[in-house]
């Protein structure tokens, strides 16, 4: 599953991981489902990307009763 993202002037990697993953170490996973972008510090305004949608774990399992 994915999500569509247009750019705009002077986005970086980075601050697309973070905007959707809340991590900036995530970037790897946009590069990879996109291969017709080319690899730039900064992406030109109005390219569309799709941004892989990352499956949450759902933990509460895990947790004892009284922390869910």
């Amino acid at each position: 599953m994915f999500l569509t993202h247009i750019t705009t002037q002077g986005q970086r990697w980075d601050q697309l991981s973070v905007l959707y993953y809340g991590d900036p170490f995530q970037y790897e996973r946009i590069i990879v489902a996109n291969p017709h972008v080319p690899l730039l510090p900064c992406l030109p305004a109005g390219l569309t990307l799709s941004i892989p949608v990352i499956e949450q774990q759902d933990v509460s399992e895990d947790l004892p009763p009284w922390l869910r």
